[in-house]
């Protein structure tokens, strides 16, 4: 059976190489992006089962959740967000953007099995 794949983006080591290497616990293929501005074309290429950013980048990374999900071919990709806690304003973009949830740094690496589990229902 094919593992299903986790596209992943994240600016700060810790906890992105935590959450790539839970995520391959759970059984997904990883890839992970470096940067913001090629998200949506290897969302295009590689066509993952979910997208999990990290929302320290900012504005470039609300666009991008929002271009991933205006588009055509991946808007239909859950995005997961993940931020420090008390950054309200960056986690409200994220919302706006469209992101299917959005969460602190501590609850995804406590509760990332229940998130992913969310996160895949289909409505």
């Amino acid at each position: 059976m094919m593992q299903p794949l986790a596209l992943v983006y994240y600016e700060k080591l810790m906890p992105g190489s935590q959450l790539a290497n839970k995520l391959q616990d759970l059984n997904y293929r990883v890839q992970t992006v470096n940067d913001p501005a090629p998200f949506l074309l290897r969302a295009r290429d590689e066509r993952p089962l979910l997208a999990i950013v990290d929302l320290a980048g900012g504005d470039a990374v609300c666009d991008a959740i929002a271009a991933l999900k205006t588009d055509d071919v991946t808007g239909h990709i859950p995005v997961i967000a993940f931020a420090v806690e008390g950054a309200t304003p960056v986690m409200e973009a994220a919302q706006r953007a469209d992101a299917k949830l959005v969460a602190s740094e501590t609850t995804i690496a406590n509760y990332l099995p229940e998130l992913l589990n969310q996160a895949l229902q289909i409505e």
